[in-house]
């Protein structure tokens, strides 16, 4: 990923969650938070309420490999912190970038 770090402290997905803008779909919440750093870092996070150990780190690979897919579409300088739901599990890679693609859309209409 050419323009993308991690995201590894705690601190930094509290801050995404409480000062950053939120926009859940079905298959996952994407929280969004300015970092004046010229460049994207992007958190993976799922909860045990989707399931055992197997099935979270699936949901954590669809979305890591969406978001490789779509990164030149997304605005460079921002934290993103991607919650997987329950459906992330059964869903396919396509059906987790179209639901990033209307993120997409939709932090390009209110910048």
């Amino acid at each position: 990923m050419l323009h993308t770090e991690t995201l590894t402290l705690n601190k930094e997905f509290r801050r995404a969650y409480y000062r950053g803008r939120a926009f859940p779909t079905p298959v996952v919440v994407v929280y969004v938070l300015k970092n004046h750093k010229g460049i994207n870092r992007i958190g993976l996070t799922a909860t045990k309420k989707i399931g055992k150990a197997v099935r979270r780190n699936r949901a954590r690979r669809v979305l890591k490999e969406a978001y490789r897919l779509l990164e030149p579409q997304f605005p460079i300088g921002n934290d993103y912190v991607f919650v997987a739901r329950t459906k992330t599990v059964f869903a396919s890679t396509q059906e987790v970038m179209r639901a990033m693609r209307s993120v997409i859309e939709k932090l390009g209409k209110k910048s």
